[in-house]
């Protein structure tokens, strides 16, 4: 079984791909049991969060599993695989350990080291268990992964090198308001998880009076008793918005909750003389409506725009200090794979052991119908210890050879040697004899084991769109 990651991120798409591919809760299950449903796909967690949407899968090839995880999440977009291509990675077995990893430790996010992935992370493996996507595969990994973020905050102090995505975006929205939040009268649009941390983090930083809407008053009103705020109506917007000057606007609606209506509307009741109104748009789909930064009085900082300002910021050494732990979380992770994978060779070896051992008391039986059960008893005891004390040896050996770089060829040559019938419970790494035009550009890229086409000599992952994955055989 192979790792294949597969995504799209601030890095490598701009706000309007991120928002045709992004999965909201009530459409999780159904993409995960669609991406199940694929030939090459046993399991699956996906993440979709405003900065990126990844399908963390277990395929049984690498030219399948890229074809099947492409074509769902092009089916979800509704668009076609090749107008997806430009914007995804591919990331494959140690590479794709390797991107997890750094994910969870926030050394992948538009602000380095923060620390809400963590949380996302963990939602999305606990909505990839309740659906049962996730195998013994992304089990461990997503079990590490959070391990290893919660180490790297632990050990390090990359909370001092990354912010929240709140607290970044609030930093710079600060730069519109005379350099500081404080007393400036704030409004959350929205009580999910980032509107409650866009509540959280402007009570801190001294801002208000605050108030939180949201389509559903109940979850408003308890967020803001949480924080000495003030729940208001989605219906009278306008005029709320019209009293604050900043927003944190966090909504998982489908459509832009601050239109140009409600914001003109809004601007023709405010003073002008109060400064600008600073919009927050940290929600995907967007929450601000395309045209509304072109307001005379409206300053809008988007994902788009935070990506922008954000991208050369100082890497500080604690990042570097992260950077350690993950390869020397890799290599764990891969070591423990590695042993994973001998485990069905030696599992299969002890099963022919004993297979004949049967078939040859069976024989004793028939040939000596003299000897009492005592009798047949004890010699089996004995052949069986024989057995055991023989594969005792080789057994392990495979099992820490197999932990070493290459080690998958021990268990080869055992396979070999013994003739043993491993079983497959998934196809085989060909390409499917149907492919349709979508995703034949998908299906014709170079497999990244090893092979001489590993480089994609001939430019058909080029041709694809798609950036060379990184990995390789273990």
């Amino acid at each position: 079984m192979k790792l294949l990651v597969v995504g799209a991120s601030y890095r490598t798409a701009p706000v309007a791909t991120l928002e045709q591919l992004a999965v909201p809760p009530a459409d999780l299950t159904r993409t995960l049991d669609r991406l199940l449903a694929q030939p090459y796909v046993s399991e699956a967690v996906l993440v979709s969060t405003c900065n990126r949407v990844e399908v963390y899968a277990a395929v049984s090839g690498f030219h399948g599993g890229l074809g099947d995880i492409c074509a769902v999440l092009a089916e979800h977009a509704g668009t076609a695989p090749p107008a997806l291509a430009p914007h995804l990675y591919v990331h494959y077995d140690a590479a794709a350990v390797d991107h997890v990893f750094r994910v969870a430790t926030g050394l992948d996010s538009m602000v380095v080291g923060e620390a809400q992935i963590l949380g996302q992370l963990r939602d999305a493996y606990h909505w990839a268990t309740g659906a049962d996507s996730a195998g013994r595969l992304l089990h461990e990994l997503m079990q590490q992964a959070l391990r290893v973020g919660k180490r790297a905050h632990a050990e390090t102090g990359i909370d001092r090198a990354g912010q929240s995505v709140v607290t970044a975006a609030l930093e710079l929205a600060a730069r519109h308001l005379d350099g500081d939040l404080a007393g400036r009268p704030a409004l959350v649009v929205g009580a999910g998880a980032m509107g409650s941390l866009g509540v959280a983090t402007l009570s801190r930083l001294g801002a208000g009076p605050l108030t939180v809407t949201n389509r559903g008053a109940d979850r408003a009103v308890r967020l803001a008793e949480s924080y000495g705020a003030t729940a208001a109506p989605m219906a009278e917007l306008t005029a709320t918005l019209s009293t604050v000057d900043i927003v944190v606007a966090a909504t998982a609606a489908t459509e832009p909750v601050l239109s140009h209506a409600v914001v003109t509307g809004a601007l023709a009741r405010r003073d002008p003389a109060r400064g600008p109104l600073v919009l927050l748009d940290l929600a995907v789909p967007r929450d601000v409506e395309e045209g509304v930064a072109e307001l005379p009085g409206v300053e809008v900082i988007d994902i788009d725009r935070m990506a922008a300002l954000l991208a050369d910021g100082p890497v500080a050494a604690d990042a570097a200090a992260v950077e350690q732990i993950v390869v020397g979380e890799v290599e764990s992770f891969l070591t423990w794979l590695r042993g994973a994978d001998v485990a069905p060779t030696v599992a299969a070896l002890r099963g022919r052991a004993d297979d004949v051992v049967t078939a040859e008391l069976r024989r004793l039986t028939q040939r000596r119908p003299d000897l009492s059960d005592d009798q047949r008893a004890e010699v089996a005891r004995t052949v069986h210890r024989v057995v055991q004390r023989l594969l005792h040896q080789p057994t392990v050996k495979v099992r820490q050879l197999a932990a070493e770089p290459g080690g998958d060829q021990y268990a080869a040559l055992l396979r070999e040697l013994f003739d043993l019938q491993v079983p497959q419970t998934s196809p085989v790494d060909t390409v499917p004899d149907v492919v349709t035009p979508d995703t034949a550009a998908l299906l014709g890229v170079a497999d990244p084991t090893g092979a001489p086409d590993a480089a994609d000599p001939t430019g058909a992952f080029g041709a694809a769109g798609l950036t060379p994955p990184t990995g390789g055989a273990r």
